[in-house]
């Protein structure tokens, strides 16, 4: 396993932290349309307090670490790798914590397949090994979804939840099929739910206890978290190339494993 300050030069270099692709102005953007109540932002979830755009943007600076800057409206914004590394470590102990009882009920789910998906897989895989039960409700419910009207239907790979549109797992924000899943659940909701997006967001606004990875273009989850919906957020970049969160993942497992 890296060590911590190499774990930080990696995030930097593969921009998963540091200098990361998601522009300024577009977290700018998600973080006005948040505080203005577009409820796409919210990703599932709904907020016990009004949240001004300056409050979005302080607690983006201080959960995520991008510019603290107002005026700093166009080009570069960043995310604080060490503040990345400080919520892998939450995550992990809130997992172990988890992993701790007798066969516990864990739900993995990703709105990002073509990034988070190399977390959740070897994590999932992980948990299972170390006797979780792996959740998977809600397999092959469809509907309409965003994708001009063309069906999305919930569907498993190795246990974790992913939207499928015509034979492709899609990118997706919504809370709907986590909604689904918990309704179908009922009085058996899982122990943890690991996931990303509306995914996350909906399992937190039902009161599951719910991890989560996000960008530092989502801020919903990070205002979840500050309200306490959610219990960890990861802020990272969310769609690198999958083998460049190898590292990250391996300090996720190892750290619950040192907890256990």
């Amino acid at each position: 396993m890296l060590s911590r300050d190499e774990l930080r030069e990696h995030l930097v270099q593969s921009r998963i932290a540091g200098d990361v692709a998601t522009s300024r102005e577009n977290n700018l953007d998600h973080y006005s349309s948040l505080a203005n109540g577009d409820s796409y932002y919210a990703l599932g979830l709904t907020f016990d307090q009004p949240w001004s755009y300056r409050d979005v943007l302080a607690l983006m600076v201080k959960s995520a670490g991008v510019v603290s800057d107002p005026d700093h409206r166009w080009g570069q914004d960043t995310i604080d790798p060490d503040l990345t590394i400080d919520a892998i470590d939450a995550m992990a102990e809130r997992i172990a914590a988890v992993l701790s009882r007798p066969a516990p009920r864990i739900l993995f789910a990703t709105g990002h397949p073509t990034g988070l998906l190399a977390i959740h897989l070897p994590l999932a895989r992980f948990c299972a090994e170390r006797g979780a039960v792996l959740l998977t409700p809600g397999e092959g419910w469809a509907y309409a979804g965003s994708g001009f009207g063309r069906p999305r239907i919930i569907r498993y790979l190795q246990n974790v939840a992913m939207l499928d549109e015509r034979g492709g797992f899609v990118h997706t924000h919504d809370a709907a099929p986590m909604r689904h899943i918990v309704e179908e659940l009922g009085g058996g909701p899982p122990d943890l739910v690991i996931a990303d997006h509306g995914w996350a967001g909906a399992a937190g606004e039902a009161g599951v206890p719910t991890v989560a990875f996000a960008d530092s273009n989502d801020p919903g989850l990070f205002v979840g978290e500050a309200e306490g919906k959610i219990e960890v957020v990861v802020p990272l970049d969310d769609n690198v190339l999958p083998r460049y969160y190898a590292p990250l993942t391996e300090r996720l497992v190892t750290g619950v494993s040192r907890a256990l």
